[in-house]
């Protein structure tokens, strides 16, 4: 992104204004660990873990948070409950999942593989134990504000390596350092009472420990305890990564707040090595190197890419058939498609699994939504003609999450015009319209400014044991990502947008 320098800026700032902002930003940053690995930086690969990174620079962030109305921000925040409660039901109707995804697994080889995995290990070791002790959910459910109609819609559900819990924290305190230390230039984000607490690092690192301390209760073991040091036998956390993560900090701030709020310890491993490292007892005990799993995390497993050889599909096995709590499982991720997504928006489908009040409160945030299974019915050929006569007005989906995958306008229309079988990958989606903003965007120490749109993603944490009611069922905080308004895609660390934070209005 090119600076854009001019003597004041659309916030009406002058040039050593924001100079002095983002050098302060870049200092504040550094010193807290708002970073990521840098681009052209190495890894110790001598150091215990999957390749520490010695280079980092900044996280990508604005200078001053958005503004968002407190209503709508405060709506997508109580609907979190809710959403969690429905991702835990759907993700226990197994037949639910493979009747709704049966064509989508046929044209989308990936979720044919989770699909069949799920099914194959359902088969081997039989229902009951596809159904772990202890569940736990750490989700993001993603809106944008509708500028015609003035709500928050949902864009979607995550529910594998939900990314930037710790980082939001730390661009949260950013934002109310530089309003404190710099009042006269920010003087719209000084009140504190517009700048909202956000805490999903420790809500995260808290609802883990809350799992962990129930599943250890349900085997019968010590629990770990903050303040102690760690037996040499005490049960840990692992935590599945992609190799030469540069968004690892965000993944480790998870790691040492598990630490010290819980005493619990994270071992960072490649699904291959699971695979090559990790058994499963007779009684579904998770063992790594000889030590007791009481969590799997995965921040890795949502794209073909991260399953290159037999090995790293065997390490994904090796956790499923475990009875150690996963997040996800694969009837989470699963429940976490596109499809899925689409299908709970058709009438009646959200009441098979909610009450009819919490169904209504959350079918008013969804935005319109199609699917093709039919491909040369009357229904699939109205929708595809409606979406050429504007294909600037949706958006094409396929069932890929880590950003950079959507399609839009004359990308989405060639793929409508071909038709055919392979429409079943994808699932349309209306637009949503976000009011544009002017924000001053801070990457590898340059500012500049631009029109922006922004994305708001709220966390949840979910912990339920056996068949009880959630011990835990809370928003644990919230993550905004800005992005230039010329580009389509929001991922952070796919290099499309940056951190930001919200200012309620």
């Amino acid at each position: 992104m090119e600076p854009r320098r001019v003597s004041v800026c659309a916030l009406g700032l002058k040039n050593d204004e924001i100079d002095e902002l983002a050098a302060d930003a870049v200092v504040w940053a550094t010193q807290h660990g708002l970073v990521m690995g840098a681009k052209s930086g190495g890894t110790a690969p001598d150091l215990a873990g999957s390749g520490v990174q010695i280079t980092t620079v900044h996280a990508p962030v604005s200078l001053s948070p958005v503004a968002l109305p407190r209503r709508e921000y405060e709506r997508a925040l109580a609907l979190s409950g809710v959403i969690s409660s429905l991702m835990d039901a759907v993700s226990r109707d197994r037949a639910y999942l493979r009747e709704t995804l049966e064509v989508a697994a046929q044209e989308d080889p990936f979720t044919g593989d989770l699909l069949k995995l799920m099914n194959d290990i359902e088969a081997e070791v039989g229902p009951e134990r596809m159904v772990d002790p202890v569940t736990l959910l750490m989700t993001r459910s993603d809106y944008m504000l509708d500028e015609p109609s003035t709500r928050m819609l949902q864009v979607e559900i995550n529910m594998i390596a939900a990314s930037f819990a710790s980082l939001s924290t730390l661009v949260s305190r950013l934002h109310r350092y530089l309003a404190l230390r710099h009042p006269g230039i920010l003087a719209g984000d000084a009140d504190a009472n517009n700048l909202p607490e956000n805490e999903p690092l420790a809500g995260f690192a808290d609802a883990m420990g809350e799992a962990v301390r129930r599943y250890c209760a349900h085997k019968g073991w010590e629990a770990p305890r903050p303040g102690a040091s760690s037996a040499p036998d005490a049960p840990i956390v692992l935590m599945v990564v992609q190799p030469g993560e540069r968004n690892a900090f965000d993944q480790q701030w998870i790691a040492s707040t598990l630490w010290e709020r819980h005493g619990v310890r994270t071992v960072r491993k490649l699904f291959k090595e699971v695979a090559a490292e990790a058994q499963v007892g007779s009684d579904g005990t998770l063992t790594l190197g000889g030590r007791r799993v009481a969590l799997a995390y995965l921040r890795a497993g949502y794209t073909p890419a991260d399953f290159v050889t037999e090995s790293d599909w065997q390490g994904r096995r090796v956790l499923e058939v475990s009875d150690a709590p996963k997040v996800p499982n694969l009837a989470q991720q699963l429940a976490g498609t596109k499809k899925v997504q689409q299908d709970l928006a058709r009438p009646g489908v959200l009441e098979r699994f909610l009450s009819d009040q919490d169904a209504g409160g959350l079918r008013a945030v969804f935005a319109g939504q199609w699917s093709f299974e039919e491909f040369d019915g009357a229904e699939a050929r109205g929708v595809i003609a409606k979406a050429l006569e504007n294909p600037d007005a949706y958006v094409l989906k396929p069932q890929r999450e880590g950003g950079g995958n959507n399609l839009y306008g004359e990308d989405a229309a060639k793929v409508l015009r071909a038709g055919g079988r392979k429409l079943g990958a994808y699932i349309l989606m209306e637009r949503i319209r976000p009011p544009v903003n002017k924000t001053l965007f801070l990457r590898e120490g340059v500012w500049a400014e631009g029109d922006s749109l922004s994305e708001v993603g709220v966390y949840g944490a979910y912990v339920r044991v056996g068949s009880d009611a959630p011990a835990v069922n809370c928003a644990a905080g919230t993550l905004i990502r800005t992005k230039l308004e010329s580009s389509n895609e929001g991922g952070v660390a796919a290099g499309f947008a940056v951190l930001d934070s919200p200012r309620l209005t």
